[in-house]
């Protein structure tokens, strides 16, 4: 069946479409829930709601665009709507300097960055994820989360400022270890 013809009878909430969606792009999306979370268990909740919130919002997409772009979109909302509710982001200055970060590629895995930016609080990891992973302007991170422009500066400013420190803490245990 084509991606279309799915979309088409999910559009009529046929079950067994939707949970052929699901099995198509779980694995796929599951990795956006996990950033916008704070634990594993968390991001599965998210992706589960995402999924009910796309399904919800099936005869809204009018097969213009990446599909799965949309999904992503959905996925990314749903988790950042559950901080709204129950976080207030915290204002910070906008005149905060951003650190300069130079790292050599090979010096860091990609595991031991996703591990430390997962370790990030929330309104940094999200505000770093967005910016610097999934490219949004600081105008619309601060409309997706309701906060300002500059806030949405300084925290991303934070987040780098403290993924440097955990990566350089962590060069010299290994320094140190090896002398």
């Amino acid at each position: 069946m084509s991606i279309k013809q799915l979309i088409l009878k999910c559009k009529k909430q046929d079950i067994k479409a939707q949970e052929q969606l699901y099995k198509m792009f779980a694995h796929k999306l599951f990795p956006v829930c996990l950033k916008y979370s704070s634990s594993y268990q968390q991001a599965e909740d998210n992706l589960q709601d995402a999924f009910l919130m796309i399904f919800k919002s099936m005869p809204q997409y009018k097969n213009k665009g990446s599909f799965e772009g949309w999904m992503k979109r959905i996925v990314i909302n749903t988790a950042l709507q559950k901080y709204r509710k129950q976080t207030v982001f915290e204002i910070i200055r906008d005149d905060f300097k951003e650190p300069e970060i130079e790292v050599e590629e090979d010096e860091v895995s990609v595991d031991y960055l996703l591990e430390i930016i997962q370790q990030l609080p929330d309104r940094y990891r999200q505000v770093f994820n967005l910016y610097v992973l999934d490219g949004f302007s600081h105008k619309e991170i601060a409309e997706m989360l309701n906060i300002s422009t500059g806030t949405s500066k300084s925290n991303l400013a934070r987040a780098r400022m403290i993924l440097k420190e955990k990566i350089e803490t962590s060069f010299y245990k290994i320094a140190a270890r090896s002398v």
